[in-house]
């Protein structure tokens, strides 16, 4: 994501990535797996950053699970893998942008 234009920070797991979050001020956007090690999973990750930190905007991929975005925080997107780095990167500028819109039916 460096080459779209945007600084990457890595978290090994949901407390790092909290803990990281709680350090600094800056962070716009969390793109976080549904399967990581630790305390809690993406899911659960996601749900805990829309609470604690609402204008953060977040993607949640996976590559084992199919899920509904209605199962994530309102607001949020979700890729299956296999995705492109050019689908993400677009993603995160429409997120970012204020042009993301969540369909509805």
């Amino acid at each position: 994501m460096e080459s779209a234009g945007y600084e990457a920070l890595e978290a090994s797991n949901a407390d790092e990535a909290i803990r990281i979050l709680e350090s600094r001020a800056d962070i716009d956007l969390v793109f976080t797996d549904v399967q990581m090690p630790g305390t809690m999973d993406g899911i659960k990750l996601s749900h805990y950053i829309r609470n604690r930190w609402p204008p953060v905007k977040l993607i949640v991929a996976s590559g084992m699970a199919i899920l509904e975005e209605s199962s994530l925080p309102e607001g949020s997107r979700f890729f299956s893998k296999p995705y492109s780095n050019h689908t993400i990167a677009d993603a995160m500028a429409g997120m970012l942008s204020g042009n993301f819109r969540i369909p509805t039916a």
